[in-house]
């Protein structure tokens, strides 16, 4: 099953979790960069919110088309890159200050998803719900 499946699953109340996060690990998925021309640079789009990083990400460029015209920008061309969702989560997280997570296709009110920053779907290291140096149980949140 696709991602945007496994969301509309768990949001109505059948998905699995660890079903859905293994969809996530697995899905390639549109991040737009921010200050970027066509031709590479930028970063990658996100906010803060709660304390907390959330990158941007998006199940395929409709997603995407309807975040930015909900952010009232959709008159300008979104350089974006593809990614894994596990790279996202296993390398991208990791080199950020502070917890992040993953918020996917922000402007679907029916069909997002946020990706915190909690064991099972961040490194250890990175999880809010982990002490430090604590080992965690192999479960999904």
């Amino acid at each position: 099953m696709e991602l945007a499946a496994e969301i509309a699953a768990f949001r109505a109340g059948v998905g699995d979790p660890a079903r859905l996060v293994g969809e996530f690990r697995r899905a390639v998925l549109l991040v737009p960069r921010t200050g970027a021309s066509m031709d590479g640079g930028g970063k990658l789009m996100s906010a803060v919110s709660g304390g907390i990083r959330w990158f941007y990400a998006f199940t395929d460029e409709g997603a995407m088309a309807r975040f930015a015209e909900a952010r009232e920008d959709a008159g300008r061309e979104w350089p974006y890159l593809a990614v894994l969702g596990a790279r996202l989560v296993d390398a991208v997280v990791p080199e950020v200050d502070g917890p992040a997570g993953v918020a996917v296709n922000v402007a679907d009110p029916d069909g997002s998803m946020l990706f915190p920053p909690v064991a099972g779907i961040v490194p250890d290291e990175c999880a809010v719900d982990v002490e430090a140096g604590a080992e965690s149980a192999a479960g999904v949140v």
